[in-house]
């Protein structure tokens, strides 16, 4: 039998649809041939489900020829037509372009098939490199690139110069926006605590009731919040991002928009590596300081973070069997955390099981740790006066240094700069000897208690109901 294929990637008024382009070739396949038609799927793969039904035909004999109104409702990619074409030979299935006329029945025919694929494969990637440059020029202008408005702000039209464009402008989230970035800098807050804060205080989030830590994570590390000044500047200049804006454009007032795709097989995570950023058209939320306090957070996280650490317990990895030697394994089921041995679960070699509560575990170990600290004498120690303000001193000169190897601005430029800033930071170094902060170890989280914990304690011994722990010190 005679197949008809027809294809349309969206139902716009201008372009094909899929009655036209079945009509077209029934004319030449005649009334009896099967239809086979895919509505809102691109040609640029060949994961379409009539597609593939039709591929299935031929394989199994039940098509004699394919009909379709033009080469690239079939397929768009010289890779993915020439392994069709080979399946079609080898199954002795002819294939017609009604309107473009092509007899693959001749070496000629054959020849011309792939000569226009060549020019549709050309046009099309022609077409979202014109795409990419538009959206780089829009960006570069300040304007709003296109899509949904981001959290904490609305879509707004706008003028420049006569010109209409869209931008963004804050609405009634920015405030949950602002209280974001303030709470996840305060001591022991994690993106993980201020998601369940959220959700449980029913702050919608972004896309859905329940916040999670990825979306914490994209809204805190998005420039589209900050007041970006100078230090921001240096700061994407340092991570190697494209710089579409001057140092002087960040004027400490607007926003900025980073565009492009994120390496993710980078082997350390920099969300700005290799993208663009301009400054943007609209008001920033978030004064440039406190961004770049986030970001270091943020960074800080990325790098020492281990999956699973601390996700049920701070005594991860201290837990051991008695019996065996090997790691006791944390799991929660319905509500309920459990403790099974990894020498019984994975290599069968023990048959230790554990009747203990790991909150009452963490309680007394808890309490003898507090306990331990409290005996601690006080140690006189060296501070500076002006400490954050040396802190902060010291990540911009690092930033400076980072731009200056990433060759983001010429090195006349950057060095009396880092100069400056050193002589700043010389004259505000102002070391007192000071006793050491008691440390409470219940207000800790728990990452940090689970830092503290592992150098106090060697390993805590588990069998049946009982626990021991034995110590470092």
């Amino acid at each position: 039998m005679n197949a008809v294929y027809a294809r349309q990637s969206m139902d716009r008024p201008d372009s094909l649809s899929i009655e036209t382009q079945v009509e077209s070739c029934l004319r030449l396949a005649g009334p009896d041939a099967a239809i086979y038609q895919d509505r809102g799927y691109s040609g640029k793969n060949v994961n379409r489900p009539d597609f593939t039904r039709l591929l299935d035909d031929v394989r199994a004999g039940r098509v004699t020829a394919v009909f379709v109104y033009r080469l690239d409702r079939f397929s768009r990619s010289i890779a993915d037509f020439s392994r069709l074409w080979e399946l079609l030979d080898r199954c002795g299935v002819g294939f017609c372009s009604v309107t473009e006329n092509f007899d693959t029945s001749t070496p000629m025919g054959r020849a011309m098939l792939h000569i226009v694929l060549v020019f549709a494969q050309l046009e099309r990637e022609t077409t979202a490199a014109r795409v990419r440059d538009n959206y780089t020029h829009r960006v570069a202008l300040g304007r709003w690139p296109g899509g949904p408005a981001p959290y904490g702000f609305r879509l707004v039209k706008t003028s420049d110069k006569g010109k209409p464009f869209t931008a963004l402008e804050s609405n009634d989230r920015a405030d949950v926006v602002r209280r974001l970035y303030r709470d996840y800098v305060r001591p022991g807050a994690s993106l993980r605590s201020l998601a369940a804060a959220l959700t449980a205080e029913g702050v919608p989030g972004p896309s859905r009731k329940a916040w999670d830590s990825v979306t914490l994570s994209r809204l805190l590390h998005s420039p589209l919040y900050v007041r970006a000044d100078q230090e921001v500047f240096w700061y994407f200049a340092a991570s190697g991002a494209r710089l579409l804006s001057t140092a002087d454009a960040f004027d400490g007032v607007h926003a900025c928009n980073l565009i492009g795709k994120r390496d993710r097989t980078a082997n350390k995570y920099r969300p700005a590596e290799g993208r663009s950023v301009a400054m943007a058209a609209h008001e920033g939320l978030i004064d440039a300081g406190l961004w770049l306090r986030v970001q270091d957070k943020l960074d800080a996280c990325a790098q020492v973070a281990q999956p699973g650490t601390c996700r049920h317990s701070w005594l991860t990895g201290l837990l051991k069997c008695a019996r065996c030697g090997y790691a006791v394994k944390i799991g929660k089921s319905r509500g309920r955390y459990c403790l099974s041995c990894s020498g019984r679960s994975n290599l069968g070699v023990c048959g230790a099981s554990f009747r203990i509560d790991l909150q009452e575990l963490e309680r007394e170990t808890e309490r003898r740790i507090e306990a331990l600290l409290e005996q601690c004498p006080p140690v006189a120690f060296e501070v500076r006066s002006n400490a954050g303000e040396l802190l902060a001193l010291d990540r911009r000169i690092m930033r400076l240094v980072a731009a200056l190897e990433q060759g983001s601005a010429p090195a006349e430029y950057i060095a009396p700069r880092i100069r400056a800033l050193e002589e700043q930071r010389r004259l505000l170094e102002q070391p007192v000897r000071t006793a050491a902060p008691t440390l409470r170890f219940p207000r800790l989280s728990a990452e940090e208690k689970h830092l503290v914990a592992a150098q106090l304690i060697r390993r805590i011994l588990l069998e049946d109901d009982r626990a021991e722990i034995q110590w470092n010190i």
